[in-house]
């Protein structure tokens, strides 16, 4: 008890150099979908790291590529079992900028807050983990076992390359279990530890009619793209969301009734959720116990936008020559990405769309541990003891590239960290919570420990 006091304490005592070192990261732009200040973005991590006692280098598979940023530290007296620490430097785009309260890069700090993109997602996250490690260093002048960081630089936007480095250094970053980049944290201060992350298509429909905008007094001879468009899209899915493609749900694996039951005990207020959202009610007049399913286990097919014509103030009559829509669908375990797109060309042919162009911009299957991994029964552990309670999530809603790391690795994943669930997280004003990161540092403290002394690998 004692030894775990000191370092407990280290965390009280750092937080200063903590939110510091978090600030730091948030002022370094790294938007990976225009591809600014990625690189200064990698090097100012590497650098975070080896400044932690942490050995740090940075990974590359070519050109114009986003970096991978690894670092490790070898563990004296357990040098045979290794946790690693995924995470990603990369943040969403700050627009609308108009929205901002403060500069998006801020870091700055109000209350119990500190503000900017990435605060949250992912750079609070990454500063938990860097910080539990040097303190474990600081401390014992060890860690309890090897730990291996992954921070990757296109999470945002796709994590297009992560395949490839997984399997190019496979053995560098093998290791017995993946702690996920992110977790959530409920208005109560219990975090929410995910057991998957849902996979997702995304794709970009294009229909194109003529070679310019025209006068619109045309649209009684010429067709408009636009009305084409909403009329493919109107045939993808019903209004209470069941997706209307031919095979979509086929590959589908069915609830376990073990997941039944956690999806059951965990707490979800509607009411709370509706309010913080300002809606009336979700689709389908879908009920609590409904709600919480369909996040777990519901695929999806949502407009994420349409873009066709003039959008400008005011009036201007014309009829477009161009129509796109930005289309993304969340799968559940056992759906191929691959074969989802081969159904959507035919389910598009065959209702006599099959002139509008499909551009996959991302693709990724979905991933979910059982409970019996020894992991899940560590990081319940640590977080009861952190934070008192904690609610065990059978998958995450959102995607990330999960699925890649269980099947390259060969390693449990599972999901635990900082993030309060309502910090405008991809909105503009996003932040962290202050006493959230502390307690987060400290859970990670006890997760290494008691990873360390777990009876077997995974």
């Amino acid at each position: 008890m004692k030894t775990k006091n000191k370092i407990l304490s280290r965390v009280d005592k750092n937080m200063p150099s903590l939110l510091s070192d978090l600030k730091k990261l948030i002022q370094q732009p790294s938007i990976s979908a225009t591809n600014d200040g990625i690189e200064e973005c990698a090097i100012l991590v590497a650098k975070m790291l080896k400044k932690s006692g942490i050995s740090s280098e940075i990974l590359r598979l070519g050109k114009n590529i986003p970096p991978i940023v690894y670092g490790e530290v070898k563990s004296k007296k357990n040098p045979n079992k290794t946790l690693l620490f995924y995470n990603h430097y990369d943040v969403q785009p700050v627009e609308p900028l108009e929205l901002w309260k403060n500069d998006p890069f801020s870091g700055k700090i109000i209350g119990n807050k500190i503000f900017g993109r990435g605060a949250s997602d992912d750079k609070g996250e990454l500063i938990t983990r860097i910080k539990a490690v040097e303190y474990h260093l600081k401390t014992y002048g060890d860690v309890p076992c090897n730990i291996k960081f992954v921070i990757e630089g296109e999470e945002e936007n796709g994590s297009q390359h992560i395949d490839q480095y997984l399997k190019k250094f496979r053995k560098k970053f093998s290791c017995d279990a993946v702690i996920w980049e992110f977790g959530y944290i409920d208005t109560k201060n219990r975090p929410i530890i995910g057991l998957g992350m849902k996979g997702l298509l995304y794709v970009e429909l294009k229909v194109k009619e003529s070679i310019r905008d025209v006068h619109s007094s045309f649209a009684v001879i010429i067709k408009n793209p636009a009305w084409r468009l909403v009329d493919a899209l109107k045939t993808l899915r019903r209004n209470d969301g069941r997706i209307l493609i031919d095979g979509w749900y086929d590959d589908i694996l069915p609830l376990t009734r073990n997941d039944l039951q956690i999806i059951k005990e965990e707490p979800f207020d509607s009411n709370d959720f509706k309010k913080e959202y300002g809606v009336k009610d979700f689709v389908a007049d879908k009920n609590n116990l409904e709600a919480k399913k369909a996040l777990v286990a519901g695929p999806t097919c949502n407009i994420a936008g349409i873009d066709s014509g003039y959008t400008g103030d005011g009036a201007k009559t014309v009829l477009p020559s161009m129509a796109r829509a930005k289309i993304d669908f969340r799968l559940v375990p056992n759906m191929d990405p691959k074969k989802l797109v081969k159904l959507l060309k035919q389910h598009l042919k065959r209702n006599g769309f099959g002139d509008i162009t499909i551009n996959v911009l991302n693709a990724e299957a979905a991933a979910r541990i059982s409970t019996q991994e020894k992991i899940v029964d560590v990081v319940c552990d640590s977080a009861k003891e952190a934070f008192g309670d904690y609610i065990l999530n059978v998958s995450n809603a959102g995607t990330g590239p999960m699925h890649a790391f269980v099947n390259v690795l060969r390693a449990p994943c599972i999901s635990i960290g900082s993030s309060y669930i309502f910090c405008r997280m991809h909105s503009p004003n996003e932040f962290a919570k202050i006493d959230l990161l502390n307690k987060t540092t400290k859970c990670l403290c006890m997760l290494i420990e008691n990873f360390s002394r777990s009876n077997s690998n995974n």
